[in-house]
């Protein structure tokens, strides 16, 4: 990112999973380096479902949205 500033990273992750630890999403993404104008392209979304949120219906359609959102903002007006 730090080379090109256009790039944009979704994260998705679970609030109640080993898999993909809340805090250590957190930490991870808190410790990148980047400076704070690109800190703005990372979202990160966190979901009941843990890392399989295709298996919990509720989390599955919240990702959807969160990344149907996430694309539609990629696309140039």
């Amino acid at each position: 990112m730090n080379q090109n500033p256009h790039l944009k990273v979704w994260v998705g992750s679970g609030y109640y999973d080993l898999a993909t630890p809340y805090f250590a999403t957190q930490y991870t993404l808190n410790h990148l380096g980047l400076d704070e104008s690109l800190r703005g392209n990372v979202e990160a979304h966190f979901y009941e479902a843990g890392h399989m949120m295709y298996i919990h219906l509720p989390s599955l359609a919240q990702m959807k949205a969160d990344l149907a959102a996430f694309m539609q903002a990629a696309i140039p007006a």
